[in-house]
């Protein structure tokens, strides 16, 4: 082989392991910014404390990511990507109360407990607002259409849709009263009467 070609399959060989690592990087640094927005909320999450959380240097961290925002607005598009994989991966319940504790799981894990922080800034950022406001939507839409499925209804009968919002509304609430407690015993009393009701009102 000569010199020249060579040094192609060199770097050849090279690039991929370095591309590798860079993805790697972006990666811990996405995963980071969403546990240390579930841990210490948007004031606490600078981009210092997520490149230390996530074992990279500050330098190394604004290579990716040059501003907070930049930061963040990409962490908006990864927690709705992960939600939405999420989704597509929920089981196929074996009943209504396995159908109605499947769906307020969804509420009730760190994936929401990030995404609500990045409300919370939102509410407050205006390069994050209409962002997240179009993700939530889709991710919005895609939960109740899988609410739809995973409970076996029609929402072409009256009061169908209405009731799916409602259970999805209260299944908000209940990851709301999570964050500040451990709501796991109320929670699943409350689960059993929903999974009653939709037995009920939708499948009787």
């Amino acid at each position: 082989m000569g010199s020249a070609a060579h040094a192609r399959a060199v770097n050849a060989r090279g690039a991929a392991p370095k591309q590798d690592r860079s993805r790697a990087t972006r990666q811990r640094l996405l995963e980071s910014a969403v546990t240390c927005l579930a841990e210490h909320g948007w004031s606490g999450s600078t981009v210092t404390v997520v490149a230390e959380h996530a074992g990279v240097s500050r330098g190394a961290a604004q290579h990716h990511f040059p501003t907070r925002e930049d930061l963040f607005t990409a962490a908006v598009e990864y927690v709705a990507e992960e939600r939405s994989r999420a989704l597509s991966e929920l089981p196929k319940p074996e009943s209504a109360y396995a159908a109605v504790d499947t769906l307020v799981g969804l509420y009730t894990g760190p994936l929401f407990r990030a995404a609500l922080h990045l409300w919370v800034a939102a509410s407050n950022e205006p390069q994050l607002g209409p962002r997240v406001t179009a993700l939530e939507a889709r991710i919005g839409r895609e939960t109740h259409r899988m609410a739809v499925e995973l409970l076996s209804v029609d929402e072409r009968e009256p009061g169908v849709r209405e009731t799916v919002q409602g259970l999805l509304d209260m299944a908000r609430g209940l990851g709301l009263a999570n964050l500040l407690t451990d709501d796991s015993p109320r929670r699943e009393r409350v689960v059993a009467q929903w999974a009653r009701l939709v037995e009920r009102g939708l499948n009787g």
